[in-house]
């Protein structure tokens, strides 16, 4: 088997010693080329020649940003047909690794490592689903996550601490959610759902769109919004049209405890195993899509891709 691993250089949770050790590791299982990514968009790159190069699987170690780019670059490369595009294999390198985990992998990359080469020693494979989001004549695919409003925010937020140096760690997050809170407008909500089949739902301030769960994690704690979601299923989506300190409260206790059951509350809109819907807004708002931020937008069209792509776990 020829695989190509997409190396990330500055994944948060590895180092060089560390790197080695895995990727000798994985030459010993498989034709093994090794690329480093040097700047953004470079793992999409690369990943839409693994078909025309004659690679079997492309691997990637990396966080989620980066087998975000690999996804997209699969899918958008040659060999469009499922049954010729190249695997996925994940090794996480990240702060979160949010669609390995969900896989059901270590979060520890040597750990993971040996959990792949079994899955390549014993031909384990799976169908995953993606989603996809359309906007102004662009689209992305999405392996976990999107989202648009007050998440986003944080995303973006986030980001500009990593531009200037600090690492994105879980404490990190959780105190720019809480200072960026206390700057939200709680007042005036700008979005709304709507798609075949749904009633349209106003008045949205946030919107969280999941391809599977969980949402996201906070160190080791699971954060799920859509507990039914699933690879296998349609887009969910929860959407909050209060932000309100007691609603908040209340939706914050409720997924991080209550992990198998749908969220409650009187001002909340869900949806489950859906194969589309749009998000349209009064105003630009943020908008983030596997954590990465993608600026401000005024609509969104949300699909869901069934067993869009091979991996190996």
């Amino acid at each position: 088997m020829r695989a190509m691993l997409l190396v990330n250089p500055k994944a948060t949770t590895t180092n060089h010693r560390t790197r080695d050790v895995l990727i000798r590791a994985l030459s010993a299982a498989v034709d093994l080329t090794v690329e480093e990514t040097g700047y953004r968009g470079h793992a999409a790159a690369l990943a839409s020649t693994a078909h025309a190069k004659g690679y079997d699987t492309v691997a990637v170690l990396g966080g989620d940003g980066t087998v975000n780019e690999t996804v997209n670059g699969l899918l958008e490369g040659e060999g469009h047909d499922q049954g010729e595009r190249p695997s996925l294999l994940v090794i996480p390198g990240g702060s979160a690794n949010v669609f390995a985990r969900a896989l059901g992998l270590p979060n520890d990359p040597v750990q993971a490592t040996g959990a792949v080469l079994e899955a390549l020693q014993e031909g384990r494979k799976r169908s995953v689903g993606l989603g996809q989001a359309l906007w102004d004549d662009q689209s992305r695919y999405f392996t976990f996550c999107s989202g648009l409003g007050y998440d986003a925010e944080v995303v973006r937020a986030v980001e500009g601490l990593r531009g200037a140096g600090r690492k994105a760690t879980p404490a990190r997050y959780v105190n720019t959610a809480l200072r960026h809170y206390l700057s939200t407008d709680k007042r005036h909500a700008a979005m709304s759902v709507k798609g075949p089949g749904i009633p349209t739902a106003e008045g949205v301030f946030m919107a969280i769109i999941c391809n599977t769960t969980p949402w996201t994690y906070v160190g080791s704690q699971a954060v799920s919004p859509t507990p039914w979601a699933s690879f296998e299923t349609g887009l969910d989506l929860l959407g909050l049209q209060r932000m309100g300190l007691p609603s908040m409260a209340s939706i914050i206790h409720q997924i991080l405890t209550e992990r198998d059951t749908l969220p409650k509350g009187r001002h909340l809109v869900q949806l489950h195993d859906e194969p589309e819907f749009t998000i349209s807004a009064e105003r630009p708002v943020a908008f983030q899509l596997d954590g990465d931020y993608l600026g401000e937008r005024e609509s969104v069209t949300f699909r869901s891709i069934p067993n869009a792509l091979q991996v190996l776990v």
